[in-house]
Formats: C-alpha cells, sequence, structure tokens
C-alpha cells in the first residue's frame, strides 16, 4: 500500500470520528482508546491530521499523472 493510500484511508477514518462526534456526540477513537487525552488517543490524533496534511498535496498535483 502506497503512503497515498495510507494517508487517504486515514483521513477518511478521521472524517468518520467526525461524523461520530457531530451526530451522535461519541468520539470513537477515544472510546477505544481510553479518552482523548490519553497518550495512545493522542498518538492516533496527531497520526491523522499528519495524513491529512498530506492529503492537501492532492489538491495541488497534475490530475493526469497516475501511480
Amino acid at each position: 500500500m502506497s503512503f497515498n493510500k495510507l494517508s487517504l484511508a486515514l483521513v477518511i477514518i478521521g472524517a468518520i470520528n467526525w461524523l461520530l462526534i457531530g451526530l451522535f456526540r461519541y468520539d470513537l477513537v477515544a472510546g477505544i482508546f481510553g479518552g482523548q487525552t490519553a497518550a495512545i488517543s493522542r498518538v492516533v490524533y496527531t497520526i491523522v491530521g499528519i495524513a491529512g496534511l498530506w492529503c492537501i498535496t492532492y489538491l495541488f498535483r497534475d490530475n493526469t499523472a497516475r501511480e
């Protein structure tokens, strides 16, 4: 799996988590890893955030190029 696909998958997971927060006030990451302040939750949030920053580059890439 390429880094681009992994990043996109993490961004989608983050988006689903935000959907759950918005609709049901339930943070899935916090629920799985023991709260928003738990170290592992913060690591997951950080990794998803970095993936989101990486995916910003998709806006500036040539759409005709393929991997």
